[in-house]
């Protein structure tokens, strides 16, 4: 009988099968060359002139678009130290709603610089610690590169120039209207405290046909879907809204009516329906022109309906019946009954319209401000309009941001460029090892607005070279035209950063980087099997057959 010969080394602790890395060739230098390929995918869509990516995800559903949070989230990621980076951009999207790109390409780009310092035989803590320190005099800087603040968030063409750059980033040529767009819908929707505006306010209603210009915003709501009865439309109307379905409720017990002739029956039919029309009655004598119900409507019902003129509108989520009761001002009746008049919404015009090929229902307030506002997205394609769809989130996102903090930063990467230089200053009077770190810091900020040069095609190392020689002759707010391809004042040209979603990009991204250099070992126990296996991925065309 052989003899079982004990292993030797970690492996003897783990289960056959489990994986283990130590050190910093095997565990640090790995972690980093994953971050620097995850970062190298996403860094050509950094900027108005990104590059969109074609993803497939797992239910095989296509995204066109050259936002970061999108594509990360759909590539499903299994690294585990890229996932310490897409984590980071997740809270940065759940905070601010935009700068998710930064965040990857910043925390890449020192991982990468990192790697240099640790092969010249600096040790991974030393590094993370001179990161951490240039970072906290980076927050330090960022407040006096302020130059405006934005106080009246309820002036339209004020609110415009602030969203541009957002926008810009996802929808270059359309960023003109799509901030109009959202000027207009967030300023509509603000209350009178500006710091309680709720994102949820906004309503998207994608329609395919046309183009992105024909879009436009309503003061209410737009449901896809016709009206039930013959009624289509309402002004000036009271709204009666149901959470239950307007139909006859079945009982909860079972009964038996006894019928012996042709009279019964007949009295029997007509007590149902007297019954229903006094139902019906006493919600039209209160003056009600729309009733709006959360499941179907009976026969019977519709009938006195269309008899009284009330226009009937189904709808099946409970949360549009939630915000539809928000717009109108409406109280939800959980049975069938005649609500009193202040528990009723009212609606300067509700009517069902014709967009493209799609019939809506639009529930209109022809005011200057109302609860809810409606941005109805047009558009060629469904990726076209999702693509639309992302900036305009990430456009209202920003005035949400807006109002919790209103400071603007230059863009156009002119704040990066003066940080770096601030900071390459700050690291050649640092005393001990954590000079290096410091001064790779700064050259890591270099590479967002060379990202923006290198998409634009523009020639980076010269570019850098010009923006430089502007800041250091004190124009702290010059940055990159992409335009004219050369360097113009970006407060001048309207292009203005967040303060607080570059204060917490840098953070985030600091954060991130400094977590995966102190891991110097990578544990992997084996992987669960069983199950059923996955299906293949279905064929794209003809030739693809075998991949079925």
């Amino acid at each position: 009988m052989a003899m079982k010969i004990p292993k030797s080394g970690y492996g003897r602790f783990m289960k056959e099968g489990a994986q283990h890395f130590k050190g910093t060739d095997e565990a640090v230098q790995r972690n980093i060359d994953a971050c620097v390929e995850l970062a190298s995918q996403i860094r050509s869509a950094y900027g108005p002139n990104g590059m969109n990516k074609m993803v497939i995800n797992h239910i095989e559903k296509l995204f066109v678009t050259n936002d970061a949070a999108t594509i990360l989230k759909e590539l499903e990621i299994q690294h585990p130290a890229a996932r310490i980076i897409i984590m980071a951009t997740e809270m940065q999207e759940k905070q601010i709603g935009d700068n998710t790109n930064t965040v990857v390409i910043l925390a890449a780009a020192l991982l990468e610089n990192a790697a240099n310092l640790i092969n010249m035989g600096m040790t991974p803590q030393e590094v993370a610690a001179g990161y951490e320190q240039a970072a906290e005099k980076a927050l330090e800087i960022l407040p006096t590169l302020v130059v405006k603040e934005a106080t009246d968030l309820k002036n339209i063409e004020e609110v415009r120039h602030y969203l541009r750059s957002a926008i810009t980033s996802k929808q270059y040529d359309n960023e003109d209207v799509i901030a109009d767009l959202v000027a207009k819908a967030c300023v509509t929707t603000c209350p009178a405290n500006s710091f309680n505006f709720n994102v949820d306010n906004i309503r998207i209603c994608k329609i395919i046909g046309s183009g992105v210009h024909t879009s436009k915003v309503m003061n209410g709501m737009v449901f896809k879907r016709g009206a039930e009865g013959e009624i289509k439309s309402a002004n000036d109307a009271r709204i009666a809204v149901y959470t239950c379905p307007f139909d006859l409720t079945q009982t909860e017990t079972k009964g038996t009516v006894l019928i012996e002739n042709a009279d019964e029956l007949v009295n029997f039919s007509k007590g149902e329906e007297s019954e229903v029309e006094d139902q019906v009655k006493a919600i039209a004598d209160n003056g009600v022109k729309v009733v709006v119900a959360a499941g179907k409507f009976g026969d019977l019902y519709l009938h006195f309906l269309n008899k009284y003129k009330i226009m009937a509108v189904r709808l099946t989520s409970k949360f549009d019946l939630r915000r539809l009761c928000r717009t109108v001002g409406a109280q939800p009746q959980a049975r069938i009954c005649a609500p009193a008049v202040n528990l009723l919404g009212h609606c300067d015009t509700v009517a069902v319209t014709e967009i493209g090929d799609e019939n809506v229902v639009v529930f209109d307030k022809n005011s200057e401000t109302g609860k809810v506002a409606t941005i109805i997205i047009r558009g060629s394609s469904q990726s076209r309009i999702d693509d639309v769809e992302r900036a305009v989130d990430d456009a209202v996102n920003t005035y949400k941001a807006l109002t919790k903090d209103g400071k603007l930063l230059p863009g156009a990467g002119a704040v990066e460029i003066e940080l770096a230089k601030d900071i390459e200053s700050y690291g050649a009077k640092a005393p001990g090892l954590e000079q290096y770190a410091i001064k790779k810091f700064a050259h890591a900020l270099e590479t967002l607005p060379k990202a923006i040069a290198e998409n634009a095609g523009m020639p980076t190392t010269e570019t850098l070279t010009k923006l430089y020689a502007e800041h250091v002759n004190g124009k702290k707010t010059i940055g990159i035209d992409i335009w004219k391809q050369e360097t113009m004042d970006a407060v001048d040209n309207n292009i203005f950063d967040l303060y607080a979603g570059k204060r917490l990009a840098i953070k985030l991204a600091t954060d991130a980087a400094a977590t995966i250099l102190k891991v110097d070992q990578i544990i992997m126990a084996k992987q669960a099997t069983g199950g059923p296996k996955p299906r293949g991925p279905k064929p794209q065309d003809e030739d693809d057959e075998g991949m079925a």
